[in-house]
């Protein structure tokens, strides 16, 4: 009779322990998922953002939008972060770190990236600011020690070219490198058109857009790898919020002085869609998106946390072809293949450093 009852005891035994099993593994999986989505967040609502601020740009101005983006959130942020229990800056030096923080991160930034948006073309410009996890990979190899392996160097390399095929025009790729080897003459300027007219004006380095959208990526970059250093004095999410507050203040200065004649009258055409945009690029756009991407950069590895920038323009284009009926090409979806290689290649080159 033992024997008779012994299988089926078994038998459920084995049953109730595998079912307690799966049970257990749902949560981790779904704790997985929710984790990724979270850590990927800050650059679909930064890419997002780039086409409501393409809508939002007929009625406001650049560095008005600009201010906009970093004050309501720097209160939102701030406000959360005090009611969730986290500490205010204390003491000279927490507050000097904000500042500095705020005025790398957030007024330089937003500054250059407003000036160089006017002045350059969104897909080469787009280039050259999600270019900044480069520089990322070489200050945190030098300040932090983090190592960066052949496939790490060729994720980032991977990466630039994948931006490059999603988001500069055709006829740019295909005629600079002709130009570059001779085979297309550059265009030259026929002097005797322009005989008796005066001098042209001379342009400088500060009209070049490119120059301008370096400067943002580089401030970017620098801001990534400061947080280590802020969060020493103050809470990341805490810092993230004060520097967007002390950052947004003399950019919203700046909007009054330089853009005050104009901003008036754009100001009263806002639409309801318009204050919606608005409210989306400053609370999803920059407090919730800050708040993650910094938090996460006082903590994990920075060149693999810096690379998902990557994926921005990506967001970017797949928001623009669903609502605003932009087309994708075969080029800028090859490009975007090979965006999505150079994110998993580095990333697994980082977790073998």
């Amino acid at each position: 009779m033992l024997l008779i009852t012994a299988g089926p005891t078994t038998s459920a035994g084995s049953e109730s322990q595998e079912a307690s099993n799966n049970s257990q593994t749902t949560p981790n999986l779904a704790s997985q998922l929710g984790s990724g989505l979270l850590l990927i967040s800050p650059f679909f609502f930064w890419g997002t953002s780039m086409v409501a601020m393409k809508e939002l740009a007929p009625h406001t101005s650049p560095i008005f939008v600009s201010a906009f983006r970093l004050l309501p959130a720097g209160v939102a942020l701030v406000a959360w972060a005090a009611a969730s229990g986290r500490q205010q800056p204390k003491g000279w030096q927490a507050w000097c770190a904000c500042a500095l923080f705020g005025l790398v991160d957030g007024t330089a930034f937003q500054g250059f990236l407003a000036e160089g948006l006017q002045r350059t073309s969104a897909g080469l410009g787009s280039v050259i600011i999600d270019s900044q996890p480069l520089t990322v990979a070489v200050l945190a190899a030098l300040l932090f020690g983090e190592k960066l392996t052949s496939a790490s160097y060729a994720g980032l390399g991977l990466g630039v070219l994948g931006l490059s095929l999603l988001e500069v025009p055709v006829d740019i790729l295909t005629t600079l490198p002709q130009q570059a080897l001779g085979l297309l003459p550059v265009e030259q300027v026929d002097l005797s058109e322009v005989v008796g007219q005066g001098a042209p004006p001379s342009r400088t380095l500060w009209d070049n857009g490119e120059w301008w959208m370096l400067l943002a990526a580089q401030s970017m970059a620098l801001g990534t790898i400061m947080v280590r250093w802020v969060s020493k004095y103050v809470d990341p999410v805490m810092a993230t919020g004060w520097h967007m507050l002390l950052g947004g203040l003399p950019l919203a200065a700046l909007s009054l002085a330089k853009e005050g004649s104009e901003l008036g009258p754009r100001l009263q055409q806002l639409t309801g869609l318009d204050m919606a945009l608005l409210l989306y690029i400053s609370l999803l756009g920059s407090a919730a998106s800050y708040g993650v991407f910094f938090y996460n950069a006082s903590k994990g590895n920075l060149t693999a946390l810096s690379s998902l920038t990557f994926l921005t323009p990506m967001f970017a284009a797949g928001c623009g072809f669903l609502f605003l009926g932009e087309g994708l090409t075969p080029l800028q979806l090859g490009g975007a293949t090979v965006t999505l290689g150079a994110v998993a290649l580095l990333n697994s080159g980082q977790r073998n450093a």
